[in-house]
């Protein structure tokens, strides 16, 4: 466990590293994303990215689990 612990740390900072200097991720606008805007606010609510990481996160783990 302290080993995926570990794993995981190091593609979260690589993958953020990453991010920085691209200046973001290709699927940023995906359908299904809401932008509210209130006054001079604007919140962005990924729902689409999100499903689409779980997704791929929740068949990563399952298949380094068998």
């Amino acid at each position: 466990m302290a080993r995926l612990l570990i794993i995981s740390g190091i593609v979260l900072i690589i993958v953020g590293l990453a991010w920085e200097a691209r200046g973001g991720v290709p699927w940023q606008r995906l359908p299904g994303d809401l932008v509210l805007r209130v006054g001079d606010m604007r919140i962005h609510v990924l729902w689409a990215v999100s499903l689409l990481l779980s997704v791929v996160l929740s068949l990563l783990l399952w298949m380094t689990r068998r």
